[in-house]
């Protein structure tokens, strides 16, 4: 449902293009790696997915699930509630590597939280948690960069801000773009696989930002 939801609200807020290297695919039992920037992006994420037949379970903050009508949808659609900062954060893992297991899609946000920045802009994904690193590893599932730009056109800043974006994107109808890449199977220490993750998810949201026509973007890592 939230797959659907998300392929008929994207082109309501905004006009989304999609491509991919040669060689990009999403086989059952991937991790796709997103880079994370604002509220709107999953929805961006999840409509360039869903348009390519993939159907992700997503690991999201926990808080979520106390939201009215998405925690329901999130709950019935199996997806992956994180709490951070917890004991019970570890949990998260167990759930995902147990659904790559069973063949399904993982979406998972190396960053683990969205920028504290004002401006509607574009800027390199900041550093990784260890989180899809150690699920890698764990799984021995491929891991899919992906990169989105221009979902801060949407909402970015404070909640008023994010509030006017969202009701005035469908008259702005801002360009939106996904990218994704072609798997990798990271490898090295922790910090090394981390790395080489990062690097992935930080040039497919290069290619992502470069097909933003006007878009602010800062491209230096």
């Amino acid at each position: 449902m939230l797959s659907r939801l998300a392929g008929v609200l994207v082109p309501w807020a905004g006009r989304l293009s999609v491509s991919a290297d040669a060689g990009a695919e999403v086989v059952p039992g991937s991790i796709v790696a997103a880079n994370h920037t604002s509220l709107a992006d999953p929805a961006l994420v999840l409509a360039a997915l869903h348009g390519l037949g993939v159907r992700p379970t997503v690991m999201a903050a926990a808080g979520l699930w106390r939201v009215p009508v998405l925690g329901r949808v999130l709950e019935e659609g199996g997806h992956i509630p994180v709490h951070r900062r917890s004991r019970r954060a570890a949990d998260a893992l167990d759930l995902a590597a147990d659904a790559l297991a069973e063949g399904r899609v993982v979406l998972i946000y190396g960053e683990g939280g969205i920028p504290d920045r004002p401006d509607a802009g574009e800027a390199a994904p900041g550093a990784f948690r260890s989180g899809l690193a150690r699920l890698a590893e764990r799984t021995g599932a491929p891991v899919v960069p992906l990169g989105q730009a221009g979902a801060r056109r949407i909402t970015s800043g404070s909640v008023a801000k994010q509030l006017a974006g969202l009701a005035t994107a469908p008259l702005r109808r801002p360009r939106l773009h996904v990218h994704l890449g072609a798997p990798i199977r990271p490898t090295g220490d922790l910090a090394a696989r981390t790395a080489h993750a990062h690097a992935a998810v930080t040039e497919a949201w290069r290619t992502a930002a470069a097909r933003v026509e006007g878009l602010p973007v800062t491209l230096a890592a």
